[in-house]
């Protein structure tokens, strides 16, 4: 079968999975898979065929995607290490922040945070469904997926005529396809009625999805190799190669901090709030509600405060004590810590370091 008419049918596939299904769990979040260990993903029962044990004991997927699980076993691997790529991502970009990307110990992932359809909810949801686009198109390119393989992405106008175009590229557009129909079926099997609560959060979270999705493709880099003796290049390789996930992570924290505030419209469609403020694009990030007040400990809202946590003193930014400690002050106290310092390169092949033990101030949120 031609590769472009199996990923046609396949996509076909996915989507009377999620027309067909029936209301999904409110409580868990398919985001849960990167929180599960590595041994789960290599038990051999994932792969028996015909059958889903492991589909059935995932939390927080939904009855559609208990489906896509079944008919793709070999592709939640790929998810799970998507979904925990796109959760230590989210730690690091809010690590100074009053919200920081905090997980629980349940199928929720963020905790009740994530219910409030706020920036944070926004982020979350476009880091992950970013991270699975990678993560999915990596092993395409790897072959470890049976549906795909090598990037069949056209050859760039402006490349150099002499060069070669065909390397075996990361699969980015398969893995566009795949991350969107898995992140949205969740949000498309659900039942509401126009206008409703139900229905804005589900056309933010799918309008999310894709610009997470979307931010990767963006960021998408041609990498080219040098071939001929003695590197004289007298030939060149190129092929399409995925950005480093780091380089996504800022791009969606910037569309984060630049987020649009929207309603939903009786044609079920989302606006703009404020009228004098631009129409998002497919690549903005979208909320509907403000965020909630993060300075303080509240099980309801999921929030577990900044109390403890270490602060800049004099700092403008975000990890400063005065933003970071929301006007309570802070503690500040002499403590040891030992480094690794004097590290010197030993051939061959390793790095020897010394411990070194220096005293330095600490600064924490009362």
């Amino acid at each position: 079968m031609p590769p472009r008419l199996a990923d046609w049918l396949l996509l076909l596939q996915l989507l009377l999975l999620a027309v067909a299904s029936s209301v999904a769990s409110r409580t868990g979040s398919w985001m849960s898979l990167g929180l599960q260990g590595l041994d789960v993903w290599r038990s051999p029962q994932m792969y028996v065929v015909g059958t889903s044990p492991l589909c059935a004991r995932i939390p927080g997927l939904s009855p559609g995607q208990r489906r896509l699980c079944q008919l793709r076993q070999d592709h939640m691997s790929s998810v799970g290490r998507g979904a925990r790529a796109g959760i230590a991502e989210c730690q690091h970009q809010f690590r100074t922040s009053r919200w920081n990307c905090s997980t629980v110990d349940d199928p929720s992932v963020f905790g009740p945070v994530l219910r409030i359809p706020s920036r944070e909810a926004a982020f979350a949801h476009s880091i992950a469904a970013a991270g699975v686009v990678m993560a999915v198109a990596r092993s395409c390119r790897n072959g470890k997926l049976t549906a795909c393989g090598c990037s069949k992405a056209g050859r760039p106008a402006d490349l150099d005529p002499d060069w070669t175009w065909g390397g075996c590229g990361d699969n980015i557009a398969y893995g566009y396809r795949f991350a969107r129909t898995f992140a949205d079926i969740r949000e498309r099997e659900r039942r509401f009625r126009a206008g409703s609560r139900r229905q804005a959060r589900a056309l933010m979270n799918i309008h999310n999805n894709r610009a997470g999705a979307k931010s990767v493709i963006s960021l998408t880099k041609v990498n080219c190799r040098c071939h001929g003796v003695s590197g004289s290049c007298s030939a060149v390789t190129c092929w399409q190669r995925l950005p480093a996930f780091r380089e996504v992570g800022d791009m969606l924290k910037d569309k984060y901090d630049g987020a649009t505030k929207v309603r939903v419209t009786r044609r079920s469609k989302l606006r703009v709030r404020n009228k004098s403020y631009r129409q998002p694009t497919a690549d903005d990030l979208v909320y509907i509600r403000e965020s909630p007040d993060y300075c303080r400990r509240n099980a309801t809202l999921g929030s577990s405060g900044t109390a403890g946590r270490t602060c800049v003193r004099g700092s403008k930014g975000t990890d400063g004590c005065d933003l970071l400690c929301c006007g309570r002050g802070y503690n500040t106290q002499r403590v040891t810590v030992t480094e690794r310092c004097r590290c010197k390169f030993v051939w061959c092949c390793k790095v020897q370091c010394q411990a070194c033990t220096r005293r330095k101030t600490l600064h924490t949120c009362k």
